[in-house]
């Protein structure tokens, strides 16, 4: 299988939100999924414990006290045949990286803020760091548009914004209500909604980041 990595320097650009409903996404493809929660916020557990959703199942809280253990936590939850998802927390370069070196895929969430394409520079920096110590291709490195208000000219200018930074850029995932909705009723959206717009985003980028994982 393989192991995702989603890295930001700044809160609020929405990783737990991708990994949790992207966790949701690879297992209604019929995968074995573990979404290991490295933020010591522990947003996505705490969104976990919430309900009795298909989160309650998969995730793993992972104490940064170590960065060999998440790493080694990752591989082994790998080798068992599971697709592996890690929340990194922001503004922690450390675990950033070591979950970048563990990673084949290292997803980028960014907002349509220039200050959120501002912070991209870190944990971009972070990912291709990684590749160069482990002198590989890998981890392969995408851009997410997150949060976006794909009305406005910000949201529909982000993914070509993004594409300048020379990477490519993954389906955008809108800023929608239904996504907190889900949240606070400890289901990711397609749990929630199975038929809202958001849920079909999600479908949309679990399907892209699938494709990229399994060349």
């Amino acid at each position: 299988m393989a192991i995702i990595a989603v890295l930001g320097r700044k809160g609020g650009v929405g990783k737990s939100t991708i990994v949790g409903n992207l966790a949701a996404e690879f297992a209604d493809m019929g995968l074995s999924v573990t979404a290991l929660d490295a933020d010591p916020q522990h947003s996505l557990s705490a969104w976990a414990s919430q309900g009795k959703g298909m989160l309650s199942r998969c995730v793993e809280k992972i104490k940064n006290d170590h960065a060999d253990s998440l790493r080694a936590k990752a591989r082994a939850a790998e080798k068992d045949g599971n697709l592996v998802l890690i929340d990194t927390p922001p503004g922690a370069p450390d675990t950033a990286f070591q979950a970048a070196l563990v990673a084949d895929l290292v997803l980028l969430p960014c907002g349509p803020s220039p200050l959120d394409l501002f912070s991209l520079k870190e944990p971009l920096s972070l990912a291709l760091k990684a590749r160069a110590q482990r002198r590989s291709k890998r981890p392969r490195i995408r851009f997410v548009p997150s949060k976006v208000l794909l009305h406005t000219n910000l949201g529909r200018g982000l993914s070509s914004s993004l594409e300048e930074m020379g990477r490519k850029v993954l389906p955008p995932i809108g800023q929608r209500i239904v996504v907190a909705e889900a949240v606070m009723s400890g289901l990711t959206v397609m749990e929630y909604d199975p038929n809202s717009v958001s849920r079909l985003e999600f479908k949309k980028l679990a399907s892209a980041v699938h494709k990229v994982v399994m060349r």
